[in-house]
């Protein structure tokens, strides 16, 4: 904008761009924010993943749910064991009676994660 100067009959087309120009900043700050904690998250769960042989921990993945031009979905989860995820989470029962003790080590990221996205995404806005 500068100097220009704005008069009342073009005074909320001028509103109306600035507001679109920083809707499109923000957006691709969240959109780079939001990539960069699913990596973080995912790392995160690797580390205290249990390792039997390794399989496991190293099949975590993140995954691009949906995008828009101003929003972004990601979703970190366990390509091919997907099935014991829960079970490693939560323990589960033995076949010939007693549990298995739970591994806890998803919801530690997920806690971390949401404080990551808060802190970083205020932080970007603030600038």
């Amino acid at each position: 904008m500068g100097n220009q100067s704005v008069t009342i009959d073009n005074l909320s087309s001028v509103i109306k761009k600035g507001l679109e120009e920083y809707c499109d900043f923000t957006a691709e700050e969240v959109k780079q924010i939001v990539s960069e904690v699913g990596e973080n998250v995912k790392n995160e769960i690797m580390e205290k993943a249990p390792v039997d042989t390794g399989a496991y921990k190293k099949s975590w993945r993140v995954t691009k749910e949906k995008e828009t031009a101003t929003s972004l979905s990601v979703v970190v989860h366990s390509e091919k064991h997907y099935r014991l995820t829960h079970l490693l989470e939560k323990g589960h029962a033995k076949r010939g009676g007693g549990r298995v003790e739970a591994q806890v080590h998803i919801a530690p990221a997920e806690a971390s994660a949401e404080k990551q996205l808060l802190e970083k995404i205020e932080r970007s806005l603030r600038k």
